[in-house]
């Protein structure tokens, strides 16, 4: 650990393009790096902007709706959640069941299981296309009373393919003369397998249709299962950005071991900037030991209407993740606030703003 205020190295090598931020990775933690991998330049990066589920704050999530205000609000890359339906195609959802966010209790009384859930790989796509897309209904969430998100049962949003994603967003892109990538995860591989179904053959199937191929595309792919990632790597001979998730915080030696198999780690803001209630926060080495390891960080979930405890303001709490930890990428559910902030800093750096995967295409 490292206190907050350290961190004014980094953001002198952001603010003035100094060489310091090169000093520290050692030739040595260069050379630990697997073959191909270049190191993230801190003197010239700043953070990619991720719509989490599309602009999740402001429209019920993954509804084409919502990825299209994401898209509006300048979005570097609109993530894409997948599940796979009966009949084999890529769904954008984020649960594999339907309970929280449909209304397929109504319209399906008698299709849940023995566990009282409704799951997507039980349905085909034109039933899953008779289902309304809602807001959650599940409490517990910090923002649930606040008002501040899409009210609840409004509105006719309708479950969407990854192929409907991809010719919205790649539309988009042409209409309005700029790229925005997307961000594709492979939910829950080992309960699709269980099911008789290969959620990552079947959503790479969809992505090479669309063009997704190569490492240079606007494209990262991501899954919390570390088989399935090591798997869409070396057996599936994967080209694309590779992001492995975390929902706790990783060892020194878990990040070297990722480094041979993926590009990027993605994991919970407050695994980089970590604090209570009333006390100063500190900027964990995770962003660092990553970058000595040549891979990127991403982290998830920026809200401006549930900000960790530790933090005053949102724009306080993106000076600590870019400037002070440097991360590579920020996940949010209002992506408009960032995109904002990340303007408003960038103004002050008079070089230019690069953005270089960290990956080359594996051997054939």
């Amino acid at each position: 650990m490292k206190d907050l205020f350290s961190g004014c190295l980094f953001a002198a090598a952001w603010m003035m393009g100094s060489a310091a931020a090169d000093a520290q990775v050692s030739d040595a933690a260069l050379n630990d790096a697997p073959a191909g991998v270049s190191r993230m330049d801190q003197a010239s990066s700043a953070p990619i902007v991720i719509g989490h589920r599309g602009a999740s704050g402001y429209l019920p999530e993954h509804s084409t709706e919502s990825a299209v205000m994401a898209h509006m609000m300048e979005c570097d890359y609109i993530e894409q959640d997948c599940v796979i339906s009966r009949d084999g195609v890529p769904i954008v959802m984020h649960d594999i069941t339907l309970d929280d966010l449909t209304d397929v209790a109504k319209v399906f009384p008698d299709r849940k299981q023995s566990d009282g859930h409704w799951y997507v790989y039980d349905f085909t796509v034109e039933e899953l296309r008779r289902l309304r897309l809602t807001e959650r209904r599940s409490p517990g969430r910090a923002w649930k009373d606040k008002g501040t998100r899409f009210p609840l049962e409004l509105g006719s949003f309708r479950i969407s393919t990854l192929a409907e994603h991809l010719q919205l967003i790649q539309g988009l892109n042409q209409s309005r003369g700029r790229t925005a990538g997307v961000y594709v995860e492979v939910k829950e591989p080992k309960k699709h397998r269980a099911a008789g179904l290969d959620a990552s053959t079947q959503i790479l199937k969809v992505l090479t249709e669309y063009g997704y191929d190569a490492a240079d595309d606007a494209i990262f792919l991501q899954c919390f299962d570390k088989e399935e990632v090591i798997r869409i790597r070396n057996e599936m001979k994967c080209p694309l950005p590779l992001i492995y998730l975390l929902g706790k915080a990783p060892t020194a030696d878990d990040i070297k071991d990722a480094a041979g198999f993926c590009d990027g780690l993605g994991v919970l803001l407050t695994l980089v900037v970590s604090g209570a209630d009333g006390e100063t926060p500190t900027i964990t080495e995770l962003v660092e030991t990553a970058h000595q390891h040549g891979l990127q960080v991403h982290v998830w979930t920026f809200r401006t209407d549930a900000l960790p405890t530790f933090a005053k303001s949102g724009e306080q709490l993106l000076e600590w993740l870019a400037v002070g930890a440097g991360v590579d990428g920020i996940f949010a559910d209002q992506p408009d606030v960032v995109v904002k902030w990340r303007a408003e800093r960038m103004s002050q750096v008079t070089q230019g703003n690069p953005f270089r995967l960290l990956n080359n295409r594996p051997q054939q």
